[in-house]
């Protein structure tokens, strides 16, 4: 049976030193901070291979630099042990100690290095050490090219937007140009939502705020609800399927589009409806809104200082381009299979994210 150590057996934690942004020099050393590279300087303060741990902040975080690196005073760093150890083995065995449990409640957010000594970690040989170190570091390298091809995809839409339709300046004149609130359904104009809520009813309507709309899609977790009574009264702002909400408070410019889960739902004061008519796709308008030259728009009508927001009014004079609808179905049938081939990749991430925390678990449990 392995055997269970302190951690402060293996190892100590130096504190990392003080670097503002304004010392650092131009130079290829990664700067680290309690969540990772911050920046960049022209000197190191550790000789080769590192971990470096959240200190302050990002309390417990642990990070693991192949290169002479330097850590900043709002974190501890290890290089050298105690015991004969296999560096990237315990950069695995601490991340599976999860040491963010530790943080000390304070108006800082701390990592006391007793506190982390004591916890007690499985010891086996440098061989074993290096086995599992192997095996872990080939998962977790299957997690992160995972996810670095979905977050890849993230940049395929809005590429296929330009390369359909172009830039703003050159597709305006190539099609007709329209404000809009002629664009909308005639019976649905652009609208905000309930004034006053009420407390959350478990069982009511749901209603979008400002911040439930995130990266184009409109987020059903946290999504708070009213009274029949109160929603009934504030028909004029209910949401369909197909309809696209978008932020014109606080996060202005923030717009997701209507899943069929929420048709019926309704919106805050700080979000508006755009319910597309005949002569655009939805997924069409969505891109176009989201593109940076109809977000810089956006920006250019908002007042306010502290408290920013778009009137409904400038909202519904904001410029649309109208190509013919045939060629806003084809961008839409390529956000559909853009959409299917998402599904697969996130699922394919939750499968290396499950195997990987399955396999850091045995590791530190059974030893594989």
């Amino acid at each position: 049976m392995t055997t269970r150590i302190p951690l402060g057996e293996i190892c100590d934690f130096t504190y990392g030193d003080s670097l503002i942004e304004e010392k650092r020099q131009p130079g290829k050393v990664p700067v680290f901070g309690s969540n990772g590279i911050v920046g960049w300087h022209d000197k190191a303060t550790t000789g080769g291979p590192t971990i470096v741990i959240g200190r302050k902040g990002s309390i417990g975080e642990v990070n693991w630099s192949d290169v002479p690196c330097y850590p900043i005073d709002t974190t501890y760093f290890v290089e050298k042990t105690k015991r004969p150890c296999e560096l990237k083995w315990l950069y695995f065995g601490l991340r599976q100690l999860d040491l963010t449990r530790l943080n000390k409640s304070a108006a800082v957010p701390g990592l006391n290095r007793d506190d982390a000594y004591e916890q007690r970690i499985s010891y086996p040989d440098v061989p074993a050490q290096r086995r599992i170190a192997g095996v872990l570091e080939q998962a977790d390298r299957l997690r992160r090219t995972r996810r670095y091809a979905l977050e890849l995809s993230n940049t395929f839409l809005p590429a296929a937007f330009r390369e359909l339709f172009g830039e703003w300046q050159v597709a305006a004149p190539k099609y007709e140009v329209k404000l809009l609130e002629g664009l909308v359904q005639p019976d649905r104009g652009v609208t905000y939502g309930i004034v006053q809520a009420g407390p959350n009813v478990p069982m009511g309507v749901p209603y979008i705020r400002t911040g439930d709309i995130i990266d184009g899609e409109i987020r059903q977790e946290e999504l708070l609800r009213t009274t029949r009574e109160i929603a009934d009264s504030y028909q004029r702002s209910e949401v369909k399927f197909g309809d696209l909400v978008v932020s014109i408070r606080a996060t202005v410019g923030t717009i997701g589009l209507l899943p069929k889960e929420l048709d019926g739902a309704n919106l805050t004061q700080g979000t508006a409806r755009i319910a597309p008519g005949p002569q655009l796709e939805k997924h069409f308008l969505l891109w176009q809104i989201r593109s940076a030259e109809a977000q810089r728009w956006i920006s250019q009508q908002v007042k306010g200082s502290t408290f920013l927001e778009i009137t409904l009014g400038r909202l519904r004079e904001m410029p649309i381009f109208v190509p013919p609808l045939p060629k806003q179905q084809h961008f839409a049938a390529l956000v559909a299979r853009h959409e299917r081939l998402r599904a697969r990749q996130r699922e394919a991430l939750r499968q290396a994210e499950h195997l990987f925390q399955s396999l850091l678990h045995r590791a530190f449990t059974t030893g594989l």
